[in-house]
């Protein structure tokens, strides 16, 4: 019996045991949405094409499955690359639906095309043009394991409308056999007994531990693997949460606006493991001043990264779970333990002193995000979802709230993407309904995507959105503080909406935080509710996200908040 190809591709969506598709129609997608009438895939319809890509994200980055998206051709599909290029940059596996004109009209610049595959190309792991209905299962089937294997990543697939009108028999594949595409998953058995004896030999060594141990479900290794040598943990932004951070091993995030701790932790260390991690520049600081006395294990299922942005002692390709796996076991061969390594207890000794000497601290007479980040983190429980926007509501949610568990922070780290964090917490409730999801933002963010409150509404969606309100464009206003001498330019709101009126105007909640003295009690008020709530905290304009590592500064040349 033959179906319509739209039909072929739910069928395959089916398969491959999809729940929800976030997506916007349009004029090149009409035969799909009629196909998804037929089928018990829910879909969700977004205010905007951008959003449908961000709430996959999040719904793939908390339940580890693939999202899935869709949008029509041209102006849709377009509104789709800024969250195709954030997933592809933070490693997300997606698989983005996109429609194409006939394919008769291709090329002739017809109404509402765009070469959507070529304007991809660079931000997708892969992406596919259907030329023949008879290709479509097939191409569903490839499109996941694509996203899902080796490094995750987006894959678009453009189908013109005459391919989903167009009648086939429907075949199910079973196998996918790419040839050119064989993404390594053991480690070199030699390595990981070198990388074994490194450690072996190693008086400081420090674990930094990236967003590939939370795609790869390996927290559990890493802090196997820590406590048996008694080795600090430092992570990057995408990391947080691959280990607890109320372990006493823990020394906290990396980088520009990491921790004094972990920064000096990774400054003065003699081997760096890094796990899953790309090294970027807002991690390392100063390339040149990058740990200067450490050798660099790099762990990576991605081979391009090893060595690209610092210099790496001895690289192992391949899935770290894997290698994590092998490495314990053979670290348990050569029977190593910490009175193996020599003098271990000065090295945990001086970290103990550092976590005394550098406290995070911040302004204590008035209202800020800071203190509302620790009351936040002490009235909620470790599986809690926390999303964020991008700015410095981003940097003091990392620095003060607790991640004691994977997938439970969802933040874009590669691309910086505004905009990002509420959408994101749509997808992450929907991935996780019995979960609390907390969208934190700030007020220059959420008006890029609060439109996205109507599909909240509309699916009964009870996200708390801590939205901190300074009335400007925090982050690029502390940019200008240190590099441009305090001059200050475009970064003023003059006309804000009132976002609790706002939250009414939806049919959510709403409540304002103005001073400290109320602030855990509405908190404990919002928190306790079942409906979609903003939050909306008033906070001073001068309040900057400290530590702060300056671009052509070394991880230990920090300003800090005095």
């Amino acid at each position: 019996m033959e179906i319509s190809g739209a039909q072929c591709l739910i069928k395959a969506l089916e398969e491959q045991e999809v729940e929800i598709i976030y997506g916007y129609p349009g004029g090149a997608v009409l035969p799909i949405y009629n196909a998804l009438l037929e089928c018990e895939i829910k879909h969700v319809l977004v205010r905007q094409e951008q959003a449908a890509v961000h709430a996959a994200s999040g719904y793939a980055r908390t339940t580890g499955k693939v999202g899935v998206c869709m949008a029509t051709s041209g102006p849709g599909a377009t509104n789709l690359v800024t969250g195709i290029a954030t997933a592809y940059m933070d490693s997300i596996p997606l698989v983005i639906i996109t429609g194409q004109v006939s394919t008769q009209m291709v090329g002739t610049d017809a109404f509402q095309e765009v070469d959507i595959t070529g304007i991809t190309m660079p931000i997708t792991k892969h992406n596919y043009l259907v030329k023949n209905v008879k290709d479509l299962s097939k191409t569903i089937k490839e499109a996941f394991h694509v996203a899902s294997t080796g490094r995750p990543g987006p894959v678009l697939i453009d189908i013109p409308k005459n391919i989903s009108d167009s009648k086939v028999k429907y075949v199910s594949h079973k196998d996918v056999d790419l040839r050119g595409y064989k993404p390594t998953s053991h480690g070199h058995p030699s390595q990981i007994k070198n990388a074994a004896q490194l450690i072996s030999s190693s008086e400081r060594p420090v674990i930094l531990s990236g967003g590939g141990i939370i795609n790869s479900n390996s927290s559990e290794l890493v802090k196997v693997l820590a406590e048996k040598i008694q080795a600090p943990v430092a992570v990057t932004l995408m990391g947080l949460g691959s280990f607890p951070a109320d372990h006493e091993l823990f020394v906290g995030m990396l980088g520009m606006h990491g921790t004094a701790v972990a920064n000096h932790t990774v400054s003065n260390a003699d081997l760096i493991i890094g796990l899953g991690v790309r090294f970027d520049d807002r991690a390392t600081g100063a390339v040149d001043k990058f740990a200067p006395g450490a050798k660099i294990i790099h762990i990576d299922i991605d081979p391009a990264e090893i060595g690209k942005n610092v210099r790496v002692n001895l690289p192992i390709v391949g899935d770290v779970k894997l290698i994590l796996e092998d490495l314990v076991l053979k670290i348990n061969d050569i029977r190593l333990t910490t009175s193996d390594r020599p003098h271990p207890n000065i090295w945990l000794d001086q970290i103990k002193q550092w976590k005394q000497e550098h406290i995070l601290k911040y302004p204590e007479n008035v209202l800020t995000p800071q203190y509302i980040m620790s009351i936040l983190n002490e009235l909620t429980v470790d599986d809690t979802i926390v999303t964020t926007d991008v700015g410095q509501h981003q940097m003091w949610t990392v620095l003060y709230y607790e991640f004691n568990k994977p997938r439970t922070l969802v933040s874009s780290g590669g691309l910086g993407t505004m905009g990002y964090g509420f959408p994101a917490a749509i997808g992450a409730q929907q991935g996780n309904p019995d979960k609390k999801v907390i969208a934190v933002t700030g007020d220059g963010s959420f008006q890029m995507n609060m439109a996205e409150m109507g599909t909240a509404m509309e699916q009964n969606l009870p996200i708390k959105i801590l939205l901190f309100n300074n009335n400007c464009l925090g982050m690029v206003m502390q940019l200008q503080y240190f590099y441009c001498e305090k001059k200050y330019s475009a970064i003023d709101f003059s006309c804000n909406p009132d976002f609790i009126q706002l939250a009414k105007c939806y049919g959510a909640e709403g409540y304002r935080i103005t001073n400290k003295e109320e602030a855990r009690g509405i908190l404990e008020e919002a928190l306790n509710n079942d409906k979609l709530t903003i939050i909306e905290c008033m906070v001073p304009r001068e309040n900057l996200v400290h530590p702060m590592v300056l671009g052509t500064k070394g991880l230990d040349e920090m300003e800090l908040y005095s």
